[in-house]
């Protein structure tokens, strides 16, 4: 389905009306029941039982009093203008209620209801006068088909879910925000039984105004609120929800979350559920890496992180000491961290020679196995912890000491250990892995250690606090280089034409000529010099190696004249009608690796370059970074650094180093191209760039740019 129709002004205040809806002082119940276990009853009977300190104006033409209240029989009948409303009936009815409301001045509106753009085209041209009338008031709408939100800080519970029948949310610092009703509430559930502290939890919806991007953005600025998790099923307003990243960065607030639609099935039926633009999953990884955002993989990886994330420590440049009574757990540990791509550096030297002379049979390396000795002498554990921290000088320390660090017998001396390694290194990250009761879990916790079952999973979540770390410490990033103006042509052009486009940005091609004739093909590759390149030069046949429209390593004045009669011949039986402008004899690079940089137009966030080595790695193995354009030069190398193919360039196995910052440039300039091309840009493909040894420039031996057709 297609995007919904916005209207063009935009609320004004929209923060405060956020405040509102997150923190009324004032709500209205439309459609508010006596009954407790209906739609219209749960919220109110919600808020009573958990002490909401504001006014409840219950709306029922039928009712004098609901659930104790007085109730009014009309929008119009209520004493005061309430700061927020909760809408619980029938779409037809929902869509007189918020003119009602929004006339009076409500500042923000819950809508339950079901009906609109989930049901189909008639359904999203009811939503768009919901949001209409919404928009002309200044009024924000959460929903509709929203299973609304709690605030436990407020005691606000603007929700329906049958959820808080098994229990109240503990109030905490994890903020929920999620475009799945159902899912949303399942995470505050899954939340609930492991004892994590929440602030809010809020659900979208069909997104017809508030969207996951504005809620992120307004927990980034709740003091209640220090770890925000998110689950999306696709990005509706991609200019709001990267403030809303930047903002949640710029404040040390981490967000973690859960984008499905990874799949080619999981993608479509996002689209079904929630008419959400799904994009390419490839880029959202990179624009989430590209804000620090960690993007998990599963539920229980997202409880994970958020839940560690609550110690706000967040070493960058994170490496990882372990201290283990269980070599078999310490290899399970290493192949994790590897896994995670999280540093296990070893020991150094000296302080495995003094472990070794405390304990002779320990293994010092890192691991640090102190062995089951532990439980005979619990002063091991400070001894070997503070030699991890203090000699090892690792950011974060992961403790494995399964059943035994639940033990009643050794729980108290190992507690008082651990403490006091804690106390004296307050800016280290340090988990336990243990078995044991609760009550002295959570004696742990109270003593400021997170504490996993399985070690596995402490891995993944250590390895998250550090890309925090590292995406809250980095250094601004250069800016774009600036470039001339771009002028698109009207329509996709020949290979010649595109190249003179990219030079106009400092894109640097391969030396060449357009030739006419085979005479000028030759006297073309006399002044280059052989060996050249010929290919036939069309607007039309922009794949030119499928019609066999490329000849390589030409070395003499006979092969170049043959070779330009092959090309025409083969271009006229292949494309008889293609426009044919000649040939373009170009010289044959050599010495230097071969890469592939390009930019598509995704369909949330626009023009996104990408890079990769050509060949197998780019063909078969999928090796490419991606980024939104435009971007500096820094940013450019760090692109390239990040493929796994990287030693390629960087002179693995005795190759000379490739020309990093001439390809970077190239890269730099190429994503500001696209963004100043603008829309009509559908995508460029630079294949292959010629990345020759340092210091001798990056060229591009051919190029196409694709133009859009204009919409009909």
């Amino acid at each position: 389905m297609d995007a919904l129709p916005q209207a063009a002004a935009a609320p004004p205040n929209p923060m405060d009306a956020l405040s509102a809806l997150f923190a009324p002082r004032s709500v209205a119940v439309i459609g508010a029941s006596a009954d407790a276990t209906r739609i219209g009853g749960r919220p109110i009977a919600a808020m009573l039982e958990r002490g909401y300190a504001g006014t409840i104006l219950p709306v029922n033409p039928n009712r004098e009093t609901v659930q104790g209240l007085a109730a009014y029989p009309s929008i119009a009948a209520l004493p005061s203008v309430p700061d927020a409303a909760i809408i619980a009936v029938p779409a037809e009815a929902a869509e007189a209620a918020v003119a009602a409301l929004a006339e009076r001045g409500t500042r923000a509106a819950i809508v339950f209801s079901a009906g609109f753009a989930e049901t189909g085209e008639a359904g999203a041209t009811a939503q768009a006068r919901l949001l209409a009338t919404a928009r002309r008031h200044g009024m924000r709408l959460l929903g509709p088909n929203s299973l609304g939100l709690f605030n436990t800080a407020q005691g606000f519970y603007g929700t329906f879910s049958t959820s808080l029948e098994r229990g109240y949310p503990v109030a905490g610092p994890i903020g929920i925000a999620s475009q799945s009703g159902a899912y949303g509430m399942h995470l505050f559930s899954m939340a609930r039984e492991e004892g994590m502290g929440l602030s809010c939890c809020v659900t979208t919806g069909n997104e017809a105004d508030v969207n996951v991007g504005d809620l992120i953005g307004w927990m980034a600025q709740d003091p209640s609120t220090e770890v925000i998790a998110a689950y999306s099923e696709g990005i509706r307003d991609a200019p709001s929800f990267l403030a809303a990243l930047e903002l949640a960065r710029r404040n040390r607030k981490p967000v973690v979350m859960m984008k499905v639609g990874r799949s080619e099935i999981g993608s479509a039926a996002a689209r079904s559920h929630t008419a959400s633009i799904a994009g390419d999953d490839a880029v959202t990884d990179a624009v989430l890496a590209e804000f620090g955002v960690v993007r998990a993989r599963t539920t229980e990886e997202l409880l994970d992180i958020a839940r560690l994330a609550t110690k706000r420590i967040y070493p960058a440049g994170n490496t990882l000491g372990v201290l283990t009574v269980s070599g078999g757990a310490g290899v399970l540990i290493s192949d994790a961290a590897q896994a995670a791509g999280l540093p296990m550096p070893p020991m150094p030297e000296p302080a495995q020679q003094a472990l070794r002379e405390a304990l002779p049979f320990c293994a010092p390396q890192n691991p640090v196995d102190c062995t089951a000795q532990v439980l005979n002498d619990v002063s091991l554990v400070g001894r070997f912890a503070d030699a991890l921290v203090r000699d090892g000088g690792y950011g974060s320390i992961l403790c494995f000491f399964t059943h035994a660090g639940g033990a009643p017998s050794i729980v108290p001396r190992l507690r008082q250990e651990l403490r006091a390694m804690r106390a004296a290194f307050p800016d280290r990250l340090f988990v336990l892995s243990v078995l044991a009761d609760p009550p002295i879990v959570r004696d742990f916790e109270a003593d400021g250690f997170a504490v996993f079952p399985d070690p596995s999973r402490a891995v993944v979540a250590i390895q998250a606090m550090g890309r925090f770390g590292d995406a809250f410490a980095a250094a601004p990033q250069a800016a774009p280089p600036a470039l001339p103006p771009v002028a698109l042509p009207q329509q996709t052009p020949s290979e010649a034409e595109a190249k003179r486009l990219l030079a106009a940005a400092g894109i640097e091609a391969a030396p060449e000529r357009t030739c006419t004739s085979a005479e000028e093909a030759v006297a073309a590759a006399e002044a280059l010099g052989y060996p050249v390149v010929l290919k036939i030069l069309s607007p039309d046949i922009l794949h030119k190696s499928e019609i066999g429209g490329v000849l390589l390593n030409l070395t003499d004045a006979a092969a170049v004249r043959d070779g330009f009669a092959l090309l025409r011949g083969r271009a006229a039986s292949a494309a008889p009608h293609a426009r044919i402008e000649g040939v373009l004899v170009a010289r044959q690079l050599s010495g230097g690796v071969e890469c592939i940089l390009g930019v598509h137009r995704d369909p949330v966030f626009g023009p996104v370059a990408m890079f990769g080595l050509g060949g197998i790695f780019v063909e078969v193995l999928k090796d490419v970074a991606f980024r939104r354009c435009p971007f500096g030069e820094d940013a450019a190398e760090a692109m390239i650094r990040s493929i796994r193919g990287a030693p390629v360039l960087l002179g693995a196995r005795g190759r000379p180093a490739a020309d990093i910052p001439a390809l970077a440039r190239m890269l730099s300039r190429l994503s500001v191209f696209a963004a100043q091309a603008g829309p009509r840009l559908a995508g460029i493909d630079l294949n292959p760039v010629f990345a020759m040894p340092e210091g001798q420039g990056a060229f591009a031996a051919d190029a196409v740019i694709d133009i859009a057709e204009e919409p009909a």
